[in-house]
């Protein structure tokens, strides 16, 4: 898809890469609420949660240390139900969570049922379409145990995730909007990382390597956490530009 040029660029500064896809991924969230509000950041959550289904397995070094390119994904569907409390309260955002669930649920049902379906065998296409069942296999063939602690990680963080928020704003009376952001979820992305580390990876390697592997996932988590709060300002604005012009509108 890219320029041979751009492709070499970015295949020597894997850190500016991440970066920019960073920036990228919670840019194009805001953008979506702007546009289309509290719908864009329900449409935000959904388009996260197939991006980390499908490239969770894709492995990659950033700054020295392993971690799963959907990280970056799936740590921005926090991001949005942040926005989400932040401006629509706590049952909205409990709502977009328990939708994201469903949409979870139907993403890996559908993916399981698709590897049911064998490939062409006609000649003129018979190789193409082997080599792209083995490679949509290899992607979507969860096992019992990914299924299980990726949906159990997903609905109890993401609640915990909500809570917290809420918490931390009536403990606050609705100020430092930074600090609800960063402490809800950061201690909710480790309880997200702590469950499934333990029950995707404890079994398949020994307990220490499968901390370990969640250390490493936390680490950019908390990157990723921090480097959102000027989003969430952004959202904020957002939220405030449109409720200026339905003000303004209202009054024509």
């Amino acid at each position: 898809m890219f320029p041979p040029p751009i492709a070499e660029f970015f295949a020597s500064n894997q850190e500016l890469l991440w970066l920019m896809t960073l920036v990228v991924d919670l840019g194009c969230t805001v953008l979506l609420y702007r546009i289309f509000g509290k719908a864009g950041l329900q449409v935000a959550i959904a388009t996260s949660i197939i991006l980390a289904n499908l490239q969770g397995p894709k492995l990659t070094e950033i700054f020295g240390l392993q971690t799963s390119l959907g990280v970056i994904f799936y740590s921005s569907i926090f991001f949005a139900t942040d926005v989400l409390s932040e401006n629509y309260g706590r049952k909205e955002a409990n709502r977009a969570v328990q939708m994201g669930f469903a949409v979870s649920i139907v993403v890996l049902l559908m993916m399981s049922t698709a590897l049911l379906y064998q490939p062409s065998t006609r000649p003129e296409t018979a190789e193409f379409s082997a080599n792209v069942h083995s490679a949509f296999s290899t992607l979507v063939d969860f096992t019992p145990r990914f299924i299980f602690g990726s949906l159990l990680a997903y609905y109890i963080s993401q609640s915990f995730d909500v809570w917290a928020f809420h918490k931390i704003k009536e403990m606050t009376n609705g100020r430092w909007l930074w600090l609800r952001n960063n402490l809800s979820t950061m201690s909710s992305q480790l309880v997200d990382t702590t469950i499934y580390a333990l029950i995707v990876w404890w079994g398949v390697v020994s307990l220490g390597e499968a901390l370990m592997l969640g250390v490493a996932k936390y680490i950019f988590k908390l990157g990723i956490a921090a480097i959102d709060t000027v989003f969430v300002y952004w959202a904020r604005a957002s939220f405030n530009a449109r409720q200026s012009e339905a003000t303004l509108q209202s009054n024509v």
